[in-house]
């Protein structure tokens, strides 16, 4: 495509665009509407894509952009992945292809789970993809060799 919409490390999708005015926006299936398209939206719209399709991650139970108050300030989580009983199963961070995943992404991330304490932590810049598994009881946490799919995931939360 080009140097802010590279190939990702993430099956092919195709991708509903259109452009009002010089904007080009992509339709966000989770939020049922048009959204202007940056590089971190695009892998936003590639990766939840995969998640439903690949992983079977049910679209029903997932939600982008999703405020929350943390120590007295808003913020907004990337995406949300719910389990069957509501609860917060999995936060996903989306940084634009040429971010870099370091450790400030996992404090982000890290910040937002204390107020919603799910059970697994994943970011993705498109072209690396990170998971850990979170074992509140010891207060530990262990990185995943791969995004586990949505049954494995909810059966060992």
């Amino acid at each position: 495509m080009s140097d802010k919409f590279p190939h990702l490390n993430l099956p092919d999708i195709p991708l509903r665009l259109r452009r009002e005015g010089a904007i080009i926006k992509i339709w966000d299936m989770l939020r049922k509407k048009y959204v202007a398209l940056t590089p971190e939206e695009y892998v936003r719209q590639r990766f939840v894509a995969w998640l439903v399709s690949e992983l079977h991650y049910p679209a029903s139970l997932m939600n982008n952009e999703v405020s929350l108050s943390l120590n007295g300030l808003q913020r907004r989580c990337d995406t949300i992945v719910f389990d069957r009983t509501g609860g917060h199963l999995m936060i996903v961070e989306y940084k634009a292809p040429g971010v870099r995943i370091t450790q400030d992404v996992f404090d982000q991330i890290a910040r937002y789970n204390m107020a919603l304490r799910a059970s697994y932590l994943t970011v993705s810049n498109g072209l690396e993809h990170y998971c850990c598994r979170m074992d509140y009881v010891n207060s530990t946490y262990s990185f995943l060799p791969r995004i586990p799919g949505y049954d494995d995931a909810a059966a060992n939360r």
